[in-house]
């Protein structure tokens, strides 16, 4: 008897992207699984990013479709992608700088519970928004930042606060894109361990530099080479393709095996 097809929670089929007569994603085709943690690497100029622009709305493809839960997305808007249940990271933080910690979590949480802006409500007056933002704090280590402001965070601190602003409105497919990126050796164990617990049940996509922690935490790796997959597999599989050795890890892979078992 045959195992039954995994459920899909983001599916591209053809994807293309150019600008003027220059083709930067050329035919991406990829399923992720519901559920899983997915890692996007590929050498710089890939088109990673382009691509997390295309499925979260940023940008329009020029062809294809992108699809969340069986629901094409490929010409929503990019709040309209996040309120179908998809939200994303990006390199550079992203916090509102000027508010403190848990008023950035109350701007992320009104619209997952159904509240619209308002200039004459007093939002620390709703238990349920302050509730969930408890709750945020605790799952993203920073109860004793609740009321500082975010620009006198760490860098890390800031970073844990845009993965809590990514996870506040309830989304179940996370886009993270280079989330350790400058990020010291203890920090990046910390960040790791704190994506682990947030994204426990959602589906996870994420593109990362750092081997280590790709290796660590992906359950399939896609390899992004000039525009196109090239590989999809199991860290052990990505490990062991030729194709992926020559066009991207090339003779490194040998160090990269010896750094990852370390």
């Amino acid at each position: 008897m045959s195992q039954s097809s995994p459920e899909i929670a983001l599916s591209l089929k053809d994807v293309r992207k150019r600008f003027g007569p220059v083709e930067i994603i050329r035919g991406v085709n990829l399923d992720i699984r519901k559920g899983e943690r997915h890692a996007l690497i590929g050498p710089n100029g890939a088109g990673k990013s382009t691509l997390f622009h295309l499925i979260s709305g940023r940008l329009q493809a020029s062809s294809g479709t992108i699809s969340l839960n069986d629901r094409q997305i490929q010409q929503m808007r990019p709040a309209d992608i996040c309120r179908a249940g998809l939200s994303r990271s990006f390199q550079i933080t992203n916090v509102f700088k000027k508010l403190t910690v848990i008023e950035n979590l109350r701007s992320a949480v009104f619209w997952r519970l159904g509240y619209k802006y308002s200039l004459f409500r007093m939002v620390s007056g709703l238990s349920d928004v302050e509730q969930l933002c408890e709750e945020l704090l605790h799952q993203i280590g920073l109860e004793h930042r609740r009321d500082s402001q975010a620009d006198v965070l760490s860098y890390a601190e800031q970073r844990a606060l845009e993965l809590g602003l990514a996870i506040a409105g309830g989304a179940d497919v996370l886009l993270l894109d280079e989330p350790m990126a400058g990020m010291s050796h203890s920090e990046t164990h910390h960040a790791l361990e704190l994506i682990k617990r947030v994204s426990q049940g959602k589906t996870l996509l994420m593109v990362e530099h750092d081997m280590g922690v790709i290796f660590d935490l992906a359950d399939r790796i896609s390899v992004l080479v000039y525009g196109q997959v090239i590989a999809t597999g199991t860290p052990e599989e990505i490990r062991a393709n030729e194709r992926v050795k020559e066009a991207y890890l090339g003779t490194s892979m040998d160090e990269l095996k010896k750094e990852v078992s370390a």
